[in-house]
């Protein structure tokens, strides 16, 4: 209602632009409510048992019990929608500019509407996703909080990985990994979700909303393998990438979906949920990804400490360690992406590291990694990865 309204304004330069005492009082009332949300927000043992536990669960399902019976992605289909209303909105606005088609109250008209929009979107966004960055979170729901480790703990960690990914790939033996389904593998999740509920409750997952991004095709400029949309409760994963990563992928998406916004905590939530899983192609997934991101933080730990030797040697007891199918999926992998490098990737990726740390996550997009911490503090304990 309100962009139709805001569409208004471009229609005839003649038309009446004098913002009246309702808008503005309209203004006034959606910036109260903007603080009023910002200032709850503050206190994260309120999110956590008013929104995160409270109210959030029940959008969220509400979301995915309308859009999982629709097999294409509606999420991704309203942001082209959006996209092509904007273009039109910056075309006749800057028309209009150009040709000083417009009176003085105008851009005050202008800016009015560009203020109440973004109220709006704040409020929305905030109360059916984004009141979850100020959440409590798994830490308070396990009763585990990440420290900082040492580089022989991400060691310890990258070496129990290393005969996690052996083991599951010796399962498979084909040299060239048999791709599943796309369906199998969105069942396969959800089955997983169940088995992790039985022991962590609130984990548990309802009306499966899973699909393929219909933005597959650039996401190799836009940097992204998964995404969560709040605003329809649909998980989106890329389908073009190598199969063998989209499990775990999914998992992350599906932890985005019950409320865990951070994305060390989502990696996290997906590692619970992947990792109960029975099917070692799932197995294989999740501790690859992981084994990933701890020896990217070993081989980082030992590089800052500028001990060449001990460094040169840890990457080759990784090598050496590594089946020798785990290496020729991990090089498959990597040419895949190799080969899709660009330049615009990097500068989408800087956007998404801005809005995180925006979002109370400092690290940023690098706050994916900050799972290693999420490990080390869950093993020491239950004991066991």
């Amino acid at each position: 209602m309100e962009g139709v309204q805001f569409s208004r304004i471009f229609v005839s330069v003649n038309e009446k632009t004098v913002i009246t005492r309702s808008e503005w009082m309209r203004v006034v009332i959606l910036a109260c409510f903007a603080v009023i949300i910002s200032l709850f927000s503050l206190f994260p043992g309120w999110v956590e048992k008013g929104y995160s536990v409270g109210l959030y669960p029940h959008i969220s399902l509400v979301l995915r019990l309308i859009t999982r019976w629709i097999p294409f992605s509606i999420g991704d289909l309203g942001y082209l929608v959006l996209l092509l209303i904007l273009a039109i909105w910056v075309l006749k606005l800057a028309r209009i500019i150009i040709r000083k088609q417009y009176a003085k109250s105008f851009l005050w008209y202008l800016c009015y509407r560009l203020i109440t929009l973004l109220l709006w979107v704040y409020i929305i966004f905030k109360l059916i996703w984004a009141l979850n960055y100020d959440r409590l979170g798994i830490a308070y729901q396990l009763s585990i909080s990440p420290q900082p480790y040492t580089k022989e703990e991400v060691t310890s960690l990258t070496n129990q990985l290393i005969d996690k990914v052996n083991t599951y790939r010796k399962q498979m033996p084909d040299t060239v990994l048999k791709e599943k389904s796309l369906d199998t593998i969105y069942a396969e999740a959800i089955r997983s979700y169940q088995t992790v509920s039985a022991r962590f409750p609130f984990l548990q997952y309802r009306n499966l909303s899973v699909k393929g991004s219909l933005f597959s095709g650039i996401g190799d400029y836009m940097g992204f393998s998964g995404y969560y949309n709040p605003f329809t409760g649909e998980a989106q994963v890329r389908t073009d990438i190598p199969r063998v990563l989209i499990p775990y992928i999914t998992c992350h998406e599906m932890a985005h979906q019950l409320g865990y916004a951070s994305e060390s905590e989502a990696n996290f939530v997906g590692y619970l949920a992947a990792s109960s899983s029975k099917d070692p192609y799932f197995l294989y997934s999740v501790y690859l990804d992981l084994f990933s991101y701890a020896q990217g933080e070993e081989i980082f730990l030992y590089g800052k400490d500028k001990d060449y030797t001990q460094f040169a040697a840890v990457i080759r007891q990784n090598r050496e360690r590594l089946d020798t199918l785990v290496k020729l999926d991990r090089k498959a992998i990597r040419e895949f992406f190799n080969k899709r490098k660009n330049r615009i990737s990097p500068a989408v990726s800087n956007l998404y590291d801005q809005y995180l740390k925006l979002n109370k996550q400092s690290a940023g997009v690098n706050s994916y990694n900050e799972v290693i911490g999420w490990l080390i503090a869950y093993q020491k304990k239950y004991g066991k990865i």
